[in-house]
């Protein structure tokens, strides 16, 4: 066991998964600034609403650290090089077909064989959402290649336990990740 009670190769793997979404939360906060200047307001809400569930899933990978006191770097795949909106778009795309096929996959069964229930909770709430996440990014860019933006029919609705994203004009009665109620969901 490592100093943070987990096991050392499923702490390392929260540690890599905290820098992620942190650096996700950040990249799609400056994507959704670029997008509204160029006009595409519902792509522009979509990363912030995305970047809310990015630094939900942050949060609930550092609260499974809560034992650990060592300074530790943070190695974790982010693609850069912001560009237009479309380029954002693809950028997102990749970083979350990363999470979706390769990563969470790998973490989630890294943490069960290590018997790790916390930490296999933790990524597979952010797994199930970053599908989401996926094709949301995927829709959006075929619109906006088309030089349009994204039609986005009522709010988006963030699950405030696990990311889960959903769009319409009320959120979930209840999110079928985690099962948190649709009244505490987050509005975008």
């Amino acid at each position: 066991m490592s100093e943070s009670g987990h096991p050392a190769m499923t702490q390392d793997a929260l540690v890599s998964s905290y820098g992620g979404e942190s650096m996700a939360h950040m990249r799609y906060l400056i994507f959704a600034d670029i997008a509204e200047k160029e006009g595409f307001k519902n792509v522009a809400r979509l990363f912030r609403a995305i970047a809310f569930a990015e630094q939900v899933h942050a949060r609930n990978h550092y609260q499974r650290l809560e034992k650990l006191k060592a300074p530790l770097k943070v190695v974790a795949e982010a693609p850069f090089g912001p560009g237009d909106t479309a380029k954002n778009l693809e950028l997102a795309i990749m970083g979350e077909r990363f999470e979706v096929e390769e990563m969470y996959p790998a973490y989630i069964e890294l943490a069960r064989m290590q018997g790790d229930r916390a930490a296999e909770v933790t990524f597979r709430y952010a797994l199930e959402a970053e599908r989401i996440h996926l094709k949301l990014y995927q829709e959006a860019l075929e619109h906006v290649k088309k030089g349009e933006d994204m039609p986005i029919d009522g709010y988006i609705w963030i699950c405030p336990v696990c990311g889960h994203t959903a769009i319409g004009r009320d959120p979930p009665p209840k999110c079928p990740i985690c099962g948190a109620l649709g009244k505490d969901f987050v509005r975008f």
